[in-house]
C-alpha cells in the first residue's frame, strides 16, 4: 500500500492523478481509503488475540497442565501480536502519506485562494485557507481517522460477549450506549467554542500581522502599547474559548476513561458472580473482560479526538466553499497586444464594498501613448490603476486590449503584457534578480540585465554585496525606500510589457532617479508600448503626451498635456471650483500634442 501510494516528488505524488479540488482528491485517493478500511478490519480481527489467549489458558492450559501447549499459543500469540503491531504501523503511515498528498494537490489551489480572498474579501481573512489545510492535514496524521475506521468494528466484539453470556453482551451494549451519549456530548459541548476560537485566532494573527509589517510606526508613534493591548483583548477571548472546547473535550474524555475501566471491571466481577453460579468459565470471566475493554476503546479515542475532528470538518466545510468559488475558465489564448488600450464606462469599487471609487471612466490611447492621470488626493487614481490592469475586477464598464477584455486572458498570460507597480511597493524575499524577474523559473540573465538598464538601476544593483544574486530580505528590507521603488519599476518593465501602469512611480526617487523614470517612459513609448503614470509630482508627466484629470471618482479632463496645462492654474492640482471650465470627461485620445 505504502508503494501503491508513492513517495513524494518535489511536491508531487508520482503515482496518483493530479486533481483540482478537496474531493476530487479524495475521489483519487478512494484505493487508498478501501485499503485503510482493509487493514482496520484485519487490526480489528487481531485484537481479539488478548482475548481468546487468556481464554485457552485458562479453559485448555490450566486444566491439562500442558507447557507444550502453553508454548505453542505462547508463540501463536505472540506472532499475530507481531504481526498487528505492523499493520497498525503501516496504517499510521499511510495516513500521514494521505495527508501529505491531499496537501500536495490542494497546496496550489490554496496559495490562488488566498491571492483570491485578497483581492475580493475585505472580512474574512486570506490566510484562513492555508490554516485549515493544516488543520485537515494535522487531523490525518495524528491518529484520529484510525479511531473512526475502528468504531465500526464495536457489533463484532459486542455479539462475542453475548456469545460468552447474554449478561455480559448486556454490560458490552450498556457500557457502548453510555460511551455513545458522552461522544454526542463532546461534539455539542466543543462546536460552538471551535468556532469562536477560529474566529478569534484569525483576528489576532490579522493584528499581531499588521504590527509585524507597521513595527517602525508603532515604535515611532508610540502605538506599541495600545496596539499590544488590543491584541491581547482579542487573544484572551481566543485563549478562553480555546480553553473552553478543552475543558470540554478532556472531562467527557475523563468520564469515558473512567467508565471503560469500571465497566471492565463490572464485567469482570460479573464474570466471577457466573462462574461462583457454574455459568462460565474461569477463562470466559478474564477473557469477557479483555474483550469488553477492547470494545468501548474506539469509542474512548473518538471521544478524546473528538475536537481535533470538529476542527477538521469545519475546516474541510470552509476549504471546499473558498476552493468552489474560485475562477476555473481556461479562455482560449489570444495574440499579445500590439495596438490600442481602451477603456469604456469603468465603475470600479473596493473588494467586498459596494461603493464605487471610479466612475463612468473612458479613454482609448494608442501604441506609443503616454497618459500621465492627476488629480487631487481621494479623487480615484489609485483606484482606477487598481482597475485598469484587473487588480480589482470592473463592476461595470470594460477594459480591453486590442479590443479584447482582459478578463479574456487567464492572470498569467494578463501579467506578460502587463508592468504594474502599486503605490506601495511590495518586493518578496529572494534575490535582486529573481524580484525583477517575477519569480520566473528560467528567466534569461539578459532579459533582467535589460529591465534593470531600462529602469536605470543597473549600476545601483552592481553595487550592492552580491550584485543581482544578493538577498533583499522580506518585504525588501535590505534596500531603501527609494532603491525598492527602482528594482519594482524593473520589475514591471521586465518582458517588454505592452501596457505599464505606475502607480506614483517617483514618490521616494531623487533626482537621479526622476531622470531614470523619465528615460524609461520614453523607452516604452519608442518601443510601441502604452505607459499609465499616476502622478502627484510635475516631474513625472514630463514624458506624457496626454493628460487625465480625475475628481470625485470621476474623468473631466482628457486631452493633450499641453491643452490640459493650458486650461488647469498651477499648482497642477488646483481646488474644485463650483464654475470650472471642462472638456468633455471621456472621448477618443487625439493626436500627439
Amino acid at each position: 500500500m505504502l508503494r501503491r501510494l508513492g513517495q513524494p516528488n518535489g511536491s508531487r505524488f508520482v503515482t496518483l492523478p493530479p486533481v483540482d479540488g478537496m474531493r476530487e482528491a479524495i475521489a483519487a485517493s478512494r484505493r487508498i481509503l478501501i485499503g485503510l478500511t482493509l487493514v482496520s478490519a484485519v487490526i480489528n480481527i487481531l485484537y481479539l488475540t488478548g482475548s481468546f489467549f487468556m481464554l485457552e489458558v485458562y479453559d485448555r492450559v490450566l486444566p491439562s497442565r500442558s507447557l507444550p501447549t502453553l508454548v505453542v499459543i505462547c508463540l501463536l500469540a505472540g506472532g499475530l501480536y507481531a504481526f498487528q503491531g505492523l499493520l497498525d504501523f503501516v496504517r499510521g503511515r499511510v495516513f500521514v502519506r494521505l495527508g501529505a498528498y491531499i496537501d500536495s494537490v490542494l497546496n496550489k489551489k490554496v496559495f490562488q485562494a488566498i491571492e483570491h480572498l485578497s483581492l475580493t474579501q475585505r472580512r474574512i481573512d486570506p490566510m484562513q485557507p492555508s490554516r485549515d489545510l493544516d488543520q485537515v492535514r494535522g487531523f490525518l496524521t495524528n491518529g484520529g481517522p484510525a479511531a473512526f475506521l475502528d468504531l465500526p468494528w464495536l457489533p463484532l466484539y459486542v455479539g462475542l460477549c453475548f456469545a460468552f453470556h447474554s449478561w455480559i453482551g448486556m454490560a458490552a451494549v450498556f457500557g457502548a450506549v453510555v460511551l455513545i451519549i458522552v461522544t454526542r456530548l463532546t461534539e455539542r459541548g466543543t462546536a460552538a467554542s471551535s468556532r469562536a476560537a477560529s474566529l478569534q485566532g484569525s483576528q489576532r494573527l490579522a493584528i499581531a500581522e499588521s504590527a509585524h509589517r507597521n513595527a517602525e510606526v508603532l515604535r515611532a508613534l508610540g502605538m506599541g502599547q495600545r496596539l499590544a493591548q488590543r491584541w491581547s483583548m482579542v487573544n484572551d477571548v481566543f485563549v478562553r474559548e480555546s480553553n473552553r472546547g478543552s475543558d470540554v473535550a478532556l472531562g467527557f474524555g475523563a468520564l469515558s476513561k473512567v467508565f471503560r475501566m469500571a465497566i471492565q471491571s463490572a464485567v469482570l466481577a460479573l464474570g466471577a458472580y457466573l462462574v461462583i453460579k457454574g455459568e462460565a468459565t474461569g477463562g470466559i470471566m478474564i477473557a469477557s473482560s479483555i474483550l469488553v475493554a477492547r470494545a468501548l476503546a474506539p469509542v474512548e479515542m473518538v471521544i478524546s479526538h473528538w475536537k481535533g475532528f470538529v476542527a477538521a470538518r469545519q475546516a474541510w466545510k470552509r476549504l471546499n466553499e473558498v476552493l468552489a468559488v474560485l475562477p476555473d475558465r481556461k479562455p482560449m489564448e489570444l495574440l499579445a497586444p500590439t495596438r490600442r488600450f481602451t477603456v469604456n464606462n469603468l465603475h470600479v469599487a473596493a473588494p467586498g464594498t459596494d461603493r464605487f471609487l471610479v466612475m463612468d471612466v473612458s479613454f482609448d490611447v494608442g501604441a506609443g501613448s503616454a497618459v500621465g492621470v492627476i488629480g487631487s488626493s481621494g479623487s480615484g487614481k489609485s483606484s482606477l490603476a487598481r482597475g485598469l490592469v484587473g487588480v480589482w475586477p470592473a463592476l461595470r464598464g470594460e477594459v480591453r486590449l486590442d479590443g479584447a477584455s482582459i478578463d479574456n486572458w487567464t492572470p498569467e498570460r494578463l501579467g506578460c503584457h502587463i508592468g504594474y507597480l502599486p503605490q506601495n511597493v511590495e518586493l518578496f524575499f529572494g534575490t535582486v534578480a529573481e524580484n525583477i524577474a517575477r519569480f520566473m523559473p528560467d528567466f534569461a540573465a539578459e532579459d533582467v540585465i535589460a529591465a534593470a538598464t531600462a529602469a536605470g538601476v543597473h549600476e545601483m544593483i552592481l553595487g550592492l554585496p552580491n550584485g543581482y544574486d544578493s538577498q533583499i530580505g522580506e518585504q525588501g528590507s535590505m534596500l531603501s525606500a527609494g532603491q525598492r521603488q527602482r528594482v519594482a519599476l524593473a520589475r514591471a518593465l521586465y518582458g517588454n510589457p505592452f501596457l505599464v501602469v505606475l502607480d506614483e512611480p517617483n514618490s521616494n526617487l531623487d533626482a537621479e532617479g526622476d531622470e531614470a523614470l523619465t528615460s524609461a517612459i520614453v523607452s516604452v513609448r519608442r518601443r510601441g508600448g502604452i505607459v499609465i503614470i499616476i502622478a502627484h509630482r510635475p516631474s513625472a508627466i514630463k514624458a506624457c503626451n496626454l493628460l487625465l484629470m480625475m475628481r470625485g471618482g470621476r474623468c473631466i479632463m482628457f486631452d493633450t498635456r499641453d491643452k490640459i496645462l493650458a486650461v488647469v492654474s498651477k499648482p497642477m492640482l488646483p481646488p474644485e471650483q463650483p464654475n470650472q471650465p471642462s472638456l468633455p470627461r471621456s472621448q477618443t485620445a487625439p493626436a500627439d500634442g
